[in-house]
């Protein structure tokens, strides 16, 4: 492992100066991603800058019935708080639906997030990488795909993005705050990370030195009636062959309002807005359900390996749809904080 140095700043202000003024500077949390990275040697950075002691771990309730996440606030603890829970679930459901309780018990919301998007070939230094080494090439185009992205892609990354947290907040259009230099400044979730086109070492819109400090989430009168479904093949501590959040209001048979993201599909934690379009002020029945998937799909671009990805995307997510479409209406009206 290469030598590095270590800090810990007692600010969130401290930390965007130390990593701003230093490009060989990273932030350190929980570091569940970032180690293992340090110790195949993939990443080297010079300096490590630990933001994990920050005050900046919070979950609060919002006046308005949403919810503010802070950034170092642990997975375990937010999959438990008592609001994210009751408001929230399907955002509970994903966070215990990915890594395994030791990982989520070290694991943090911005760590979450900005965790690498890779694949087999990005963790092995021998093979070629464009997110590794820009211009490298991607072993991947001609190599085993099972596990690869199927929208999103570009001929010079097929990775899955690995989250399942960021695949539920996708669907409840969380917004994302960052800390830099010149500011604070709010990113929408469904803008945070980048497609990979023929830059994908860069994953997200972040600045070198901005810090997330929390993630925000708007309120949602439906997201009681929510659910949050991963296929993968096995029970845990695997990533998402297909995942599927969602949230659904029908009111007299027709789709009042819908929030459906995907992920183990895309390259980004992908937000079903075609499908949501095609579904908005529709009947709220299966074969609607299936088209409107079979129109956000018809953009995919699958290998041999990944292909049945497609239609098993198409039918978890019609599954999923169906079940909240039979599911009882919550009783009364959300309480407020």
């Amino acid at each position: 492992m290469k030598e590095f140095s270590y800090t810990r700043p007692d600010s969130a202000e401290a930390a965007v100066a130390a990593v701003a003024q230093d490009p060989d500077a990273v932030y350190l949390a929980g570091g569940t991603n970032l180690v293992d990275h340090l110790k195949l040697g993939i990443t080297t950075p010079g300096s490590l800058v630990d933001v994990s002691r920050l005050a900046l771990g919070d979950v609060e309730p919002t006046p308005d019935g949403g919810l503010r996440i802070g950034a170092t606030a642990r997975n375990s603890d937010l999959a438990a708080h008592p609001y994210v829970r009751r408001h929230f679930s399907l955002l509970a459901r994903a966070l215990l639906a990915g890594a395994s309780g030791q990982i989520r018990n070290v694991a943090t919301t911005a760590g979450n997030l900005l965790q690498r998007t890779r694949c087999g070939y990005f963790q092995d230094p021998d093979a070629r990488c464009n997110k590794r080494r820009p211009g490298a090439g991607c072993a991947a185009q001609e190599g085993w795909t099972r596990y690869h992205a199927v929208l999103g892609t570009s001929e010079h990354c097929l990775a899955a993005h690995p989250s399942d947290m960021a695949v539920a907040l996708a669907a409840l259009d969380a917004v994302v705050v960052v800390q830099g230099r010149e500011g604070e400044r709010r990113v929408p979730l469904t803008h945070f990370h980048r497609l990979p086109d023929d830059r994908p070492d860069l994953e997200t819109v972040l600045e070198h030195g901005e810090l997330v400090t929390a993630v925000e989430v708007p309120p949602l009168p439906y997201a009681d009636r929510s659910a949050y479904r991963k296929v993968r093949d096995r029970a845990s501590y695997a990533f998402a062959l297909v995942s599927v959040a969602a949230a659904l209001d029908v009111r007299d048979g027709r789709v009042a309002g819908v929030r459906l993201a995907l992920g183990g599909v895309g390259t980004v934690p992908w937000r079903a807005s075609v499908a949501e379009e095609a579904l908005v002020g529709g009947p709220a029945t299966e074969e609607a359900y299936r088209e409107a998937l079979l129109a956000e799909l018809a953009q995919a671009s699958p290998r041999e390996d990944n292909a049945f990805k497609i239609p098993m995307a198409r039918s978890t997510a019609v599954s999923v749809l169906r079940q909240l479409t039979q599911a009882p209406p919550p009783a009364g009206r959300r309480d407020q904080p």
